[in-house]
C-alpha cells in the first residue's frame, strides 16, 4: 500500500509544490527587474536591466537558463504615450528635437522560454514549459543625458 500509493503521492505533492514555488519566484523576478528599470536610467534595448537581472536570478530558479546563451529570454521594452491620443505608442520612444531630454513613460520586463527542469530530469521526463511572465510599470526616474538624448547617465 505504501509503495503503491503514498510514495508516488508524496513525490507528486513535492513536485507540484516546487513548481508553484518557482512560478511565484519568476513572477517576483520580473517585478524586481521592472522596479530596477523604472528607478534607474534607461537604455534602448534595456541592456543595463538585462545585465542586472542575469546577476540577480533567485537561488531556486535555474540560473544557467538565463546566462551564457541559455534558453530563457529576458526582454525590456520601453514605450511612450502618444501626445495626440494619450495611448501607449508601440516601440521605443522618439525624441523631439526641441526637447533635450527624452524619457519613456513605461517599461515592460518579460521573461519567456523558461523551463521547469527540477526533479523531472531525475525521472527522465521532459521539462515543463512555464508561461511568459511580464510586468509593466511607469517610469519613476529618467537618467537621460540632456546633451545626448537617448543615452543613459548612471546614477
Amino acid at each position: 500500500m505504501y509503495a503503491a500509493v503514498i510514495l508516488p503521492l508524496t513525490f507528486g505533492i513535492v513536485y507540484v509544490s516546487e513548481m508553484y514555488w518557482v512560478w511565484h519566484s519568476m513572477a517576483e523576478f520580473t517585478r524586481k527587474g521592472a522596479l530596477y528599470a523604472v528607478t534607474h536610467c534607461w537604455q534602448q534595448g534595456g541592456g543595463n536591466v538585462i545585465a542586472y537581472m542575469q546577476q540577480a536570478v533567485p537561488v531556486n530558479i535555474d540560473t544557467i537558463q538565463f546566462q551564457n546563451g541559455g534558453t530563457a529570454q529576458i526582454t525590456v521594452e520601453y514605450s511612450a504615450f502618444s501626445a495626440d491620443s494619450g495611448a501607449p505608442a508601440l516601440g521605443a520612444p522618439t525624441c523631439d528635437p526641441t526637447n533635450s531630454i527624452c524619457v519613456p513613460d513605461t517599461v515592460t520586463v518579460s521573461v519567456t522560454n523558461y523551463e521547469f527542469r527540477r526533479f523531472v530530469t531525475f525521472l527522465n521526463l521532459p521539462p515543463v514549459q512555464m508561461p511568459d511572465f511580464r510586468t509593466s510599470l511607469a517610469i519613476q526616474s529618467g537618467g537621460a543625458d540632456p546633451d545626448n538624448p537617448g543615452n543613459c547617465v548612471e546614477q
